[in-house]
C-alpha cells in the first residue's frame, strides 16, 4: 500500500515527455517515476508499425535464404553475398528484441 507522497518540479516540456514514455510503457507515471528511480529496466510495448516492420525483416531473410540456397551451384558467389545479407537481417532481428 503507497500512501506516502514526494513532489517533484519540473518543467511542462520534461512533465509531458515523462508522461509519454510512461504511456509507451504501459504503466502509470508514478510506476515509472519509482522504476527509474530505483534503475528497473523499463521496457517500452511494440507499436502495430514496428511489429509489422519486424514481420516484414522475418520474411525477407527467409526469401534471401531461400535465394541464397537456388543459386549455391549456379553462381557461388552471389549465393554468398545474399546468404550473407540474410544474415546480417538476423543480426538486426536479435538486436530487436533485447
Amino acid at each position: 500500500m503507497k500512501r506516502e507522497y514526494i513532489q517533484i518540479r519540473c518543467s511542462i516540456y520534461e512533465k509531458k515527455l515523462l508522461k509519454k514514455r510512461a504511456a509507451r510503457a504501459g504503466i502509470s507515471l508514478s510506476e515509472y517515476l519509482r522504476a527509474t528511480a530505483f534503475k528497473i529496466n523499463m521496457v517500452e510495448r511494440i507499436t502495430q508499425e514496428q511489429l509489422e516492420c519486424y514481420q516484414s525483416l522475418v520474411q525477407y531473410k527467409n526469401n534471401f535464404s531461400r535465394i541464397s540456397n537456388m543459386f549455391k551451384k549456379g553462381n557461388p558467389r552471389l549465393a554468398k553475398e545474399v546468404q550473407e545479407l540474410a544474415e546480417e537481417i538476423r543480426s538486426h532481428l536479435k538486436n530487436f528484441k533485447k
